[in-house]
C-alpha cells in the first residue's frame, strides 16, 4: 500500500474488512466445500515472530491463507507470505497440519520460513513482530493451537 495516499489506502483497509466478515459469515453458516485448505508461516526472528495486524479488525495471525484447489500448501505459502508481507520464502520446512472449525472449518499446513527482504502491508493488514509470550492474547482463534506448539505447552490438538 502506498504511504503517499492515505485515502486509498484506508479504502482497502475498509474493503478488506467487508470483504474478510462477509465471507466469514458465509462460509461459517454454508461451508459447501467443506474444510478449506490453510498454509501458514512461522517466521521467527529471536523470541518474536511476524505477524499480520488485520485490518478486519480480529486481531493477529501468521502470514498465509486460503489455497486455491490447483495448489500444493508449499505455493500457497510462498504466495501468500509475499502477498501479505512482501518478503521471498528463501526456505521453508514443514511443521505440522491440524484442524479448526473456530471461525470456518480449516485444514491448516504450518511452516518454519525462512525469509527476506523489505516488510510492507497489504490490504489486509499490517506486518508487526510480536514476542511470541504475547502472542496469544490477539491470535485469531483458529491459530491459537499454533502459538501453544510455539509456547511448548500443548502437544495434542483439542477439535476447536
Amino acid at each position: 500500500m502506498s504511504v503517499a495516499n492515505p485515502s486509498a489506502r484506508l479504502l482497502k483497509e475498509k474493503l478488506f474488512w467487508i470483504v474478510s466478515r462477509g465471507a466469514l459469515w458465509c462460509y461459517g453458516h454454508a461451508p459447501v466445500f467443506g474444510s478449506l485448505r490453510v498454509s501458514i508461516g512461522i517466521i521467527r526472528n529471536a523470541n518474536r515472530v511476524l505477524v499480520i495486524r488485520r485490518n478486519d479488525g480480529r486481531g493477529v495471525s501468521f502470514p498465509g491463507g486460503l489455497a486455491v484447489p490447483w495448489e500444493t500448501d508449499e505455493q500457497t505459502l510462498i504466495r501468500e507470505v509475499r502477498e501479505e508481507t512482501g518478503l521471498f520464502c528463501q526456505g521453508f520446512e514443514f511443521a505440522f497440519r491440524y484442524e479448526s472449525r473456530a471461525d470456518i472449518p480449516v485444514r491448516i499446513a504450518v511452516f518454519h520460513v525462512q525469509a527476506t527482504g523489505e516488510i510492507r502491508g497489504s490490504w489486509e493488514g499490517t506486518p508487526v513482530w510480536i514476542e511470541i509470550a504475547e502472542l496469544r492474547e490477539e491470535l485469531l482463534s483458529s491459530q491459537q493451537y499454533v502459538a501453544d506448539r510455539l509456547l511448548g505447552s500443548s502437544t495434542e490438538h483439542p477439535e476447536r
